[in-house]
C-alpha cells in the first residue's frame, strides 16, 4: 500500500530551479520569483503541443507533477501555504433531539480554514486539494482538527460528534483510518461518541468501497452516517446494504416543508423506509419555526440547522424559542 499521496504537501520556494522532464530528457531553469516560475511554466511548458507528455518540479518539491496540477499549486500558493500549515479551526453547530425536549444530542464539526487573519471557504479549498491531489491530506487533517478540538472543547461524553470525512480520500479503510483511530485515543475521546458522515459535496461512485469505510469505522466502535439524502441513497436497497445509523436529509427537502406536500410525502417516506431499518433520521438546515415543528410533529428524531443554533467556534446551547 502506497500512500504518498498523504504526505505533507511541499511548498514552493519562492526562487529555486524549475526541473522539466521530457522522456529521457531533464532541463534546469532559475527563477526569482513565483511570478518569473509562472512565466516559465507557461513558456516552456503549457503553451507547447507535447505538454501532456511532460512533467515538472521546482527544487523544494520531492516529485514531479503534471505540468496543469504544477501551475494550479504555483497560482494558489496562499492556498497550499494553508494547507500545509494547518491553519483552519473547528466550529460546532448544535443538533438536538427532536423527541427527547429538545435537548442537546450532538455537534456537528466544520472546517473554519484561516489564513493571514482572513476566512477562507471551505469548498474553495476542498476544490483547490482535489484539482492538485491534496484532498486525501487536507480531508485526513479536517477529521483531525475535529478530534481534536472536541476534546479541548470537553464535549460531555453523552453527547456525539459528527465528523464529515470524503470516501474518496479513504483507498484502503484499514490502513488509511489508522491515524484517525490514533489521534481519537491520544485525544481521549469515546469511539462511540463519534459518528462520522460522508459530505454532502461528494457523490458515491462505489457503494461497495463506502461499506468497507462504513464497517471499518463500526468495527472500532463507532458510527456512521449517509448525508444529502434525497440525492438517490434513500432506497431501501442502498441504505440496507450501506447500514448507516443515521441519515441526514437535505436542507432542500426541509425548506418550507410545512408547506409543500411533495416535500412531506418525501419525508414519510424517508422515515418509513428508515425505521423498517432501525435508522435515526436527522433533518438538516431548520432555518424556520414552521420547519422545527413539522419535523418534529412527524417524528424526525433530531435536527440541526440556524434556527436551532449555528456554527460557533465553542460549543453552544440552542437558541430556538419554540
Amino acid at each position: 500500500m502506497h500512500c504518498t499521496d498523504c504526505g505533507v504537501p511541499d511548498n514552493i520556494s519562492r526562487s529555486g530551479v524549475l526541473f522539466i522532464k521530457r522522456e529521457q530528457l531533464q532541463e534546469e531553469l532559475h527563477y526569482q520569483s513565483l511570478e518569473e516560475l509562472e512565466q516559465l511554466l507557461q513558456k516552456k511548458i503549457l503553451n507547447r503541443a507535447d505538454s501532456s507528455k511532460v512533467l515538472a518540479k521546482t527544487s523544494s518539491q520531492r516529485g514531479f507533477y503534471p505540468p496543469e496540477q504544477l501551475w494550479n499549486l504555483v497560482k494558489n500558493q496562499d492556498l497550499l501555504e494553508l494547507i500545509a500549515s494547518n491553519s483552519f479551526t473547528t466550529h460546532f453547530q448544535p443538533i438536538i433531539d427532536l423527541q427527547k425536549n429538545d435537548e442537546i444530542f450532538a455537534y456537528e464539526c466544520l472546517l473554519r480554514p484561516q489564513w493571514k487573519g482572513q476566512s477562507v471557504p471551505p469548498f474553495k479549498l476542498f476544490e483547490f486539494a482535489r484539482e492538485t491531489n491534496l484532498h486525501n491530506y487536507l480531508d485526513q487533517k479536517a477529521r483531525e482538527s475535529s478530534i481534536v478540538s472536541g476534546s479541548k472543547q470537553q464535549v460531555p461524553s453523552n453527547v456525539k460528534l459528527f465528523i464529515n470525512f470524503l470516501p474518496s480520500s479513504i483507498y484502503n479503510p484499514e490502513y488509511c483510518l489508522q491515524h484517525t483511530f490514533k489521534i481519537v485515543r491520544e485525544n481521549d475521546i469515546l469511539p462511540d461518541q463519534l459518528v462520522f458522515e460522508v459530505v454532502e459535496s461528494e457523490k458515491i461512485h462505489d457503494i461497495d468501497h463506502l461499506e468497507s469505510i462504513f464497517k471499518t469505522y463500526k468495527k472500532s466502535g463507532m458510527q456512521v452516517a449517509l448525508d444529502d439524502v434525497g440525492a438517490g441513497y434513500s432506497t431501501l436497497a442502498v441504505l440496507e446494504k450501506l447500514q448507516p445509523d443515521f441519515v441526514k436529509i437535505d436542507r432542500d427537502y426541509i425548506s418550507h416543508c410545512d408547506t409543500s406536500l411533495e416535500k412531506q410525502l418525501f419525508l414519510k417516506s424517508v422515515i418509513n423506509v428508515a425505521t423498517k431499518l432501525n435508522i435515526k433520521v436527522l433533518a438538516e438546515g431548520i432555518e424556520r419555526k414552521e420547519e422545527f415543528q413539522f419535523c418534529r410533529d412527524i417524528g424526525i428524531h433530531y435536527g440541526q440547522g440556524y434556527y436551532i443554533g449555528k456554527p460557533s467556534p465553542e460549543i453552544m446551547a440552542p437558541i430556538m424559542s419554540v
